[in-house]
């Protein structure tokens, strides 16, 4: 999650812009920040030119049928399915923290064990 969920939440809820502009608007503070990260991977040569190829095919075909789709959709609607999507990152997220970080050290502490007791 990024700071274009924060933007959405904060002009949709705050400043009671419609779920459509808000999306719009991030899209725009998008931009620049896109822009930038081309031009730093494309110094730094790390651009994989077949997948870039397949990501913006497959982007501007998505992006086109889900803007037509949202436009079309209740705002209502669109907010929840916005919510439902945040929830579903928000469990991604933390089920990533507790493979990484609690199994993780579980598995560095029986690794552990296993040394301690060898070395006895």
């Amino acid at each position: 999650m990024g700071g274009g969920t924060i933007l959405i939440l904060l002009l949709s809820i705050f400043l009671k812009l419609d779920q459509h502009v808000a999306q719009g608007i991030n899209l725009i503070f998008y931009i620049p920040t896109a822009i930038t990260s081309v031009i730093v991977s494309l110094k730094n040569k790390n651009i994989m030119w077949k997948e870039v190829v397949i990501v913006i095919i497959v982007g501007v075909i998505s992006a086109g049928i889900t803007a037509q789709i949202s436009s079309k959709m209740n705002v209502i609607v669109l907010r929840k399915l916005f919510g439902a999507f945040l929830i579903g990152i928000a469990i991604y997220e933390i089920y990533s923290w507790y493979k990484t970080y609690i199994k993780e050290k579980n598995t560095h502490t029986n690794y552990n064990k296993k040394i301690d007791s060898i070395k006895k």
